[in-house]
């Protein structure tokens, strides 16, 4: 049987992708929540609850990265030169979030307030540059002989902006559903409520940019409207609107603590699929197919080997931390 390498090393570096924006994404929410509280014990709770795995978390960004790099060279020569600035800006927000998990529980009462600050805008910072990272990519590339030929900001769009945005939303969502489902009492209580605006929110970037895409790519036009492309992409709002309903009924629901965070993950599943359906086989969109861009099969078959034994481990070891840090939050308990 002859396999198909570029394939299914697209297929490994795009789970790695959605593996670290969900499990990163709630606590970059967290971050992005924290002036909904002026209550540091409630602050100290909300960083609790990821203090344990946040940094195994990142694991998956470098998979995702390092992946790209080894594994479709051309793309990465040509993605790079373009992002450098919000993959920069990204970088610098989770150094920023990184030390104020580190630094918050050493600094006096009287200090405290600068690395919240430091979490909050670290946490935005990341978001917002992965998010107009993703509107780049979509709005496309300009390429001349397999290099980057744009301009410095290129990047920089209202389309991007708007991506930037929706993706702040959705961390949001996501970290508020995870505290849901960590927090219990009063504070429970509290993210509840934030919840419904992130929800709606979200929504909402999610309708502007689905509207938006076909008007940018005409690719998109043909997919969203003709057949047989349609009959793959029919489904996607449809089960967006299914999950905005149990995810709403999940917030609602004083009874349940876990339903809205794990509909908000399927929900970014579903959008997630979407974007892969819109962009499909290209990984530089409207440039390059992922066999285009690949490195030599020979290459990718030496690759897929580290990948096999690799991959199970960190599988098994995320599970693990999941698994040791299960349940609930309390005050005077976590992170020391």
């Amino acid at each position: 049987m002859v396999l198909d390498y570029p394939l299914i090393w697209g297929f490994l570096i795009a789970v790695a992708i959605f593996i670290y924006v969900v499990l990163d994404g709630f606590d970059l929410g967290i971050g992005i929540l924290y002036p909904t509280t002026k209550d540091d014990e409630e602050r100290t709770l909300m960083m609790n609850t990821v203090a344990p795995v946040w940094d195994g978390n990142e694991t998956w960004l470098i998979l995702g990265g390092g992946g790209l790099f080894a594994v479709f060279p051309l793309a990465y020569s040509v993605i790079m030169p373009a992002l450098y600035m919000p993959i920069i800006m990204m970088l610098i927000g989770l150094i920023f979030r990184g030390v104020a998990f580190e630094y918050r529980f050493k600094a006096s009462a009287e200090r405290r307030y600068i690395w919240d600050f430091s979490f909050f805008a670290g946490s935005v910072l990341a978001a917002l540059s992965q998010g107009i990272a993703l509107g780049a990519l979509i709005e496309g590339i300009t390429v001349e002989d397999r290099a980057y030929a744009g301009g410095w900001f290129d990047w920089l769009s209202p389309f991007s902006i708007a991506t930037g945005l929706a993706l702040i939303s959705g961390y949001a969502l996501l970290g508020s559903t995870w505290l849901i489902m960590k927090l219990e009492g009063k504070p429970q209580q509290h993210f509840r409520r934030v919840a419904r605006p992130c929800a709606l929110i979200l929504l909402g970037f999610i309708v502007l940019v689905s509207v938006w895409m076909p008007f940018i790519d005409p690719d998109a036009m043909k997919l969203y409207f003709t057949a047989p492309f349609i009959y793959y992409t029919v489904p996607v709002p449809v089960l967006v609107a299914a999950l905005a309903f149990v995810i709403w009924q999940g917030i609602n629901n004083p009874i349940s603590h876990a339903r809205a965070f794990v509909s908000t993950l399927l929900l970014f599943l579903v959008t997630y699929i979407g974007l892969g359906i819109s962009i499909y086989p290209d990984v530089v969109p409207h440039r390059f197919s992922i066999w285009e861009a690949a490195a030599p099969d020979s290459s990718l078959k030496f690759l897929l080997v580290g990948a096999v034994v690799l991959i199970p481990l960190i599988l098994a070891y995320t599970a693990y931390s999941y698994w040791v840090f299960r349940g609930k939050v309390r005050s005077g308990e976590g992170y020391h």
